[in-house]
């Protein structure tokens, strides 16, 4: 998601923008925070934060929002992975241990039924946004238009269809090896499929995960999108 939105100021407003990862808010020091102050608008920030956490003066200035979700499942096998394959982390723990953590929240940024039932709260918010991997992976090119049309961007359907063409998981892939991440390109850009859980969870695993989206999301708007039973059972 990080490369189509850059692609996408820099088709709607010519500025030049770096290949990599956002600046995340939570990680600001007073040097980064100084840099951002003088950056024109429009800045692109980052961050994994809870929305409790985000700094007040975001929606007090109107901040444009677009939250990602992926699926819980998937999101515990991406981040299992992206956890043991990265060089400037420490190892995680087996599947079995990383499993039990993430269900119970007990990883880095918390909780994602946490996470979820709080932004589930501002899904009326005009200034939030929240889309999801599985509905970019359907439609990328329908995800676009409605993202660029969030952010206020007038683009051309060609500008829509080229920034579509080369944000495809597997291009995506191919450029951060070759330019922005390195090494680091195929730990970020592992799979990028959808149901890469069932190559990992046990069925008990499964049963337990389908209780806790039930419990936690079940008869919500930001469960009915997820499409958990599609994607999930």
């Amino acid at each position: 998601m990080v490369g189509v939105v850059r692609k996408m100021i820099a088709e709607a407003t010519g500025m030049k923008m770096e290949s990599r990862m956002p600046p995340l808010i939570e990680f600001f020091g007073p040097d980064v925070v100084k840099v951002m102050d003088e950056t024109p608008s429009p800045r692109f920030l980052g961050t994994h934060l809870h929305p409790d956490n985000i700094p007040a003066s975001f929606h007090a200035k109107k901040t444009k929002m677009l939250v990602i979700f992926r699926n819980p499942k998937d999101t515990l096998v991406s981040f299992y992975h992206f956890s043991n394959n990265n060089p400037v982390l420490p190892s995680m723990q087996s599947w079995e241990s990383f499993y039990s953590h993430f269900l119970s929240g007990d990883v880095p940024w918390g909780s994602y039924f946490d996470h979820a039932l709080a932004w589930e709260k501002r899904m009326d918010d005009p200034n939030v946004m929240i889309v999801t991997y599985e509905e970019l992976k359907q439609d990328l090119s329908e995800g676009v238009r409605q993202i660029t049309n969030f952010f206020g961007f007038s683009l051309t359907e060609a500008q829509v269809q080229q920034i579509a063409e080369k944000s495809t998981f597997t291009a995506m892939k191919k450029e951060s090896s070759a330019n922005s991440h390195g090494a680091l390109g195929n730990v970020i850009f592992r799979k990028g499929e959808v149901g890469d859980w069932r190559n990992h969870f046990t069925p008990e695993q499964s049963r337990e995960m389908d209780d806790a989206f039930n419990k936690h999301l079940a008869g919500t708007r930001l469960g009915a999108k997820l499409n958990y039973q599609m994607h999930c059972q």
